[in-house]
């Protein structure tokens, strides 16, 4: 969840969702965002159907650990517009929690996690989606994971989330601080002349390798979001809610994103990849699943 778009959410759904699915464990991923979906091809399986039979929908799986659903797989055209109201909207969700076969491969055990990727705000998707899993018993409402960024402007919109969170009973597993800074290895950065514009990375990049080399080794930081007052944490500990970490600006990421890898498993050695790593052990840590029912070898 987010109360502000553009900060992450469907980045950090969909590397939550490869992550844990690399790790062994079973994972459907639901992409409730009508009118934006992005889990297709953040998942690698832009363009996939899905099929309807007696057991309801059959997800598209893009590992056999990892299962997507999504609006998109029901569009004849990927980029035509949804213009729906609310109650077409509301229709449709329902659909989609009541109606999924994530058993559809066979596996009498079902998934471990399913994991539901939103839209930003408070409005019908959010609230019907809190509904429809409440009434299926208090014990399949696992919490919401928010993710910000750390300048006031996604913040502010973030805190009426929190309080969306608190009058809907949804627990708050953690909060992600998605973009804080960015870092990269100095040997990708470039290099442009300051007066002339004209390119000079390798030129720098060779200079750097003669005269310097244990330079490009390193990793270079740069705050791109300044954060506003005590950040993020300091939001969470207003609210008191766990604080999970800050997630920063690495272009492997967007990669992994746009080729519809797993981010950890692809990029192992890359900067946000320990970051990462970390954020997925306390959502293991904090829903736990019994070690008997994980594929190890997925």
């Amino acid at each position: 969840l987010s109360g502000k778009g553009g900060v992450g959410k469907s980045t950090v759904a969909a590397q939550l969702a490869h992550t844990l699915s690399h790790r062994g464990y079973s994972v459907g991923l639901l992409d409730v965002d009508i009118c934006g979906p992005s889990a297709p091809r953040m998942c690698g399986v832009s363009g996939q159907t899905v099929h309807k039979s007696a057991s309801g929908w059959t997800p598209v799986y893009a590992n056999p650990n990892l299962s997507v659903m999504s609006i998109s797989f029901l569009l004849q055209d990927e980029n035509a517009a949804v213009v729906w109201r609310g109650p077409r909207k509301n229709g449709l969700i329902k659909q989609f929690l009541t109606e999924t076969d994530w058993d559809a491969d066979g596996d009498a055990g079902g998934i471990d996690y399913l994991l539901i990727d939103t839209p930003p705000g408070t409005s019908d998707e959010h609230i019907s989606t809190v509904q429809f899993i409440q009434q299926l018993g208090d014990d399949r409402m696992g919490g919401a994971v928010v993710v910000t960024t750390p300048e006031e402007v996604s913040m502010a919109d973030v805190r009426k989330e929190l309080n969306f969170c608190a009058k809907t009973k949804v627990k708050v597993l953690g909060i992600v601080e998605n973009m804080s800074g960015l870092q990269m290895p100095v040997s990708q950065l470039q290099f442009r002349d300051p007066h002339t514009q004209e390119e000079r990375t390798q030129q720098v990049l060779q200079t750097l390798k003669e005269k310097c080399p244990e330079v490009l080794d390193m990793v270079a930081m740069a705050d791109v979001f300044p954060s506003f007052g005590s950040g993020p944490k300091g939001m969470a500990d207003s609210f008191s809610v766990p604080y999970w970490g800050a997630l920063p600006l690495d272009p492997n990421l967007l990669k992994s994103c746009e080729q519809g890898v797993c981010f950890v498993e692809t990029h192992p050695t890359s900067p946000a990849t320990s970051h990462f790593n970390a954020i997925v052990d306390k959502l293991v840590q904090a829903l736990p699943v019994e070690e008997d029912d994980v594929n190890m070898t997925g």
